[in-house]
């Protein structure tokens, strides 16, 4: 039953692709949007295919996806131990609190011009923007799990000796780990986002948001720009496709994921 819903959602969602394209295709045909601002969703989507043999757009490409999996992995390897550290040890939650909620507000793209005087405008600046962006969903994420822990367990295990770090490793690290992978999800999205934010506001080096930055100078870039567009759209859709595989996978208790091996 569960795999069938997931069919039905699947096809809801390639009728809503679908709809959308066709939209977008009367629309500039029909002359209703002149084509210099939106060319047909047929061409945009043929220049999209078109890159995809262009050796220079992949290193691009590459390029971002590189500098997305170092802030990506940068971010978990803070965020992981900081949420246990912080979810664990009330006093130190309530002392750091306030810088907490001081910088999570603080829009990354704001940080371009001291983050380039301090690393250069090099990757060091995009992975650092990045990691900075994506540390907050997987730390809130990281305390909210232990916060959500079967405390029956963790008293069970203390009754019978165990430790501070043994019942955090055999009871909270596990118990928190779908809350992580949730985090770390939504992070990738966000790292991704930033990833090509970063190159289209701050000009420099390579990546798919210097491809879309240079094509909105050309006289015609529209369709280059909107092709470069789909392309991070698509890479976004499958980052999070693998990513709710992994979940569905390793974790299949969870309430949002039980009953997925269902074939009825």
């Amino acid at each position: 039953m569960k795999r069938t819903g997931r069919r039905w959602e699947w096809g809801l969602g390639a009728l809503g692709v679908l709809l959308a394209f066709a939209v977008c295709e009367v629309v500039s045909r029909a002359g209703i949007v002149r084509r210099a601002y939106l060319p047909p969703a047929s061409e945009v989507l043929g220049r999209a295919v078109e890159l995809a043999g262009d050796g220079l757009f992949l290193q691009y490409v590459a390029e971002t996806l590189r500098a997305w999996a170092l802030g990506l992995g940068l971010a978990c390897a803070i965020a992981v131990p900081l949420g246990l550290l912080f979810g664990s040890v009330p006093v130190v939650d309530a002392a750091v609190r306030a810088i907490v909620e001081f910088l999570r507000p603080l829009p990354s793209v704001a940080l371009i011009p001291l983050v380039s005087l301090l690393l250069g405008s090099g990757t060091e600046t995009k992975v650092a923007l990045i990691t900075y962006a994506s540390v907050w969903p997987i730390l809130f994420n990281t305390v909210y799990g232990l916060g959500e822990t079967d405390p029956l367990a963790k008293e069970t295990l203390r009754a019978f000796g165990f430790g501070r770090l043994s019942v955090l490793l055999r009871v909270e690290l596990p118990g928190t780990a779908p809350f992580i992978a949730a985090g770390i999800r939504i992070s990738a999205a966000v790292a991704l986002v930033l990833a090509v934010a970063t190159e289209i506001l701050a000009g420099f080096g390579e990546g798919l948001g210097i491809f879309i930055a240079q094509a909105s100078l050309a006289t015609d870039g529209t369709r280059d720009v909107l092709a470069g567009v789909v392309w991070a759209g698509a890479l976004g859709l499958v980052i999070n496709g693998v990513l709710v595989w992994g979940e569905r996978r390793l974790f299949p208790w969870t309430p949002a994921h039980r009953g997925d091996g269902v074939t009825e």
